[in-house]
């Protein structure tokens, strides 16, 4: 997944710092861009966020949204305390799977996001 954005330090802080992921890379001016990679060490997936000078044209709704699945109650845990310490209160899901199975936040940017429970 990739993503423009006017706030990458903002980004990078709430990937980083609250949700735990590793920086991966970081660009600076690349053909007028700068951005990071954002993800877990050692998997095979990455997030990532892009600045440059020209403004992103974000219109994301209630139904746009990254899920991330945590392995065991620990992980889960953990993001929800770095959360609270965060002030970013869950809020409600538009589908109500995720209020039962997890927790809908704002990431920055309004962009939705949904913390799941580990699956037993």
């Amino acid at each position: 997944m990739a993503r423009h954005t006017e706030n990458l330090k903002e980004i990078i802080h709430f990937y980083n710092q609250v949700l735990g992921f590793d920086i991966l890379g970081l660009f600076e001016n690349h053909d007028n861009y700068n951005g990071v990679f954002l993800g877990m060490k050692n998997e095979t997936w990455q997030l990532e966020f892009t600045s440059s000078d020209e403004k992103p044209k974000h219109q994301p709704d209630d139904d746009d949204l990254i899920d991330f699945y945590t392995a065991a109650e620990h992980p889960f845990n953990e993001i929800i305390s770095a959360l609270k310490n965060e002030n970013i209160d869950p809020i409600k899901s538009k589908n109500p799977y995720w209020d039962k199975n997890g927790i809908t936040i704002l990431a920055p940017e309004n962009f939705r996001e949904v913390i799941a429970k580990p699956t037993k």
